[in-house]
């Protein structure tokens, strides 16, 4: 928590969830509790959710609308906010301390940005915003993907009796996924074969001409999203190419909190939060086009309830994880070749820990 989660931006929400200004998040990590709010003046600002006089709470509910006079006011003594940059305006005492000053009991302030319709914080105020180096998978398949006018179309919310770790090492490798996600593998042949890319084995390089997509990798053929048929019901998203599509998915991850993983058709993020030690939050927002959102004829459940079925099978496995992990004589374990991307998380978190 006072590194990893205090030293990296953080996943807050989708750019739509601050329409009017007024509109304000709160995102709880451990013990921190940060507030972003869309100013007066109609910009993002964030700050930690901390009254300055005696440390109250000042939004107590995790999303809503300011007040008329969109001001950010502490529910307990009423201390007022300017919500631009938390300037406190007034107090509600008949009188103040002869030394008193206002401009020193400013909110404490963190810093926001955007990047394609998505809302991050990070909790030093003056951390530099660079999306070169935010995402340890990268977003270079995303280019295509009309992110920034994509909208949620549906949330999903789950609770995990794991660390946020054990979720990230699940999530990074595919030796379990022949015997955790049925559907998964039948829908992406690559993943029977326990690896998430073609190369991953040390004969890729004797099966390049193979059109099968247990080896080329890809959805199976017929298929063209993730879907509980394979049917993206004619909404393909337009500005995706054939090599953007012949991928069948593709994931950018900013750890600790933020995975995104674009399909044929639309894009689901999933945010991850630790709530204790072995309980973690996970959150699925799925995004489409405007057109796909405003077509009755389009069976959003058809995506959602197949991810949701993955989802729920990953978090069944990283509950037995966490709860082998006690056993006494266990001091540590060992990573396959194919491990790869389980180790550079690893190597993240050695980093990030030890500064």
């Amino acid at each position: 928590m006072a590194t990893l989660w205090r030293d990296n931006w953080l996943y807050v929400s989708r750019t739509e969830a601050f329409q009017k200004p007024g509109a304000f998040r709160v995102l709880s990590i451990g013990n921190q509790n940060y507030l972003v709010v869309r100013s007066r003046q109609g910009n993002l600002r964030g700050f930690h959710n901390t009254c300055r006089h005696r440390g109250s709470l000042l939004c107590d509910k995790k999303e809503g609308q300011l007040g008329q006079t969109g001001r950010i006011v502490c529910p307990y003594h009423q201390w007022t906010y300017d919500s631009e940059d938390g300037t406190l305006l007034r107090t509600s005492s008949f009188a103040e301390p002869e030394d008193f000053r206002r401009s020193s009991y400013r909110l404490f302030r963190v810093a926001v940005a955007e990047w394609q319709g998505c809302v991050f914080l990070h909790p030093d105020p003056n951390a530099t915003w660079n999306v070169d180096t935010l995402f340890q998978r990268p977003t270079d398949n995303f280019g295509n993907f009309p992110l920034q006018s994509m909208r949620i179309g549906h949330r999903w919310r789950t609770e995990m009796a794991c660390n946020w770790k054990t979720f990230w090492e699940n999530f990074n490798e595919c030796l379990h996924c022949p015997a955790v996600h049925p559907e998964l593998t039948h829908l992406v042949p690559l993943y029977s074969r326990r690896i998430v890319d073609p190369t991953d084995v040390p004969d890729w390089a004797d099966h390049t001409e193979r059109k099968d997509p247990r080896y080329r990798g890809g959805l199976r053929d017929g298929a063209e999203t993730w879907s509980i048929d394979g049917s993206a019901q004619g909404h393909v998203i337009p500005s995706l190419t054939a090599e953007d599509l012949a991928r069948g998915q593709t994931y950018a991850s900013t750890w600790p909190s933020l995975f995104v993983a674009g399909y044929a058709d639309h894009v689901r993020l999933c945010s991850v939060r630790p709530l204790a030690p072995e309980r973690t939050e996970l959150v699925a927002e799925w995004l489409f086009s405007p057109e796909t959102l405003e077509d009755p004829g389009y069976d959003r459940t058809n995506v959602v309830d197949f991810a949701v079925r993955v989802m729920e099978q990953d978090a069944r496995v990283c509950e037995l994880n966490q709860r082998g992990l006690h056993a006494v004589p266990l001091e540590s374990g060992v990573l396959m070749p194919e491990e790869y991307l389980v180790k550079r998380f690893q190597d993240w978190v050695r980093t990030g820990v030890q500064g």
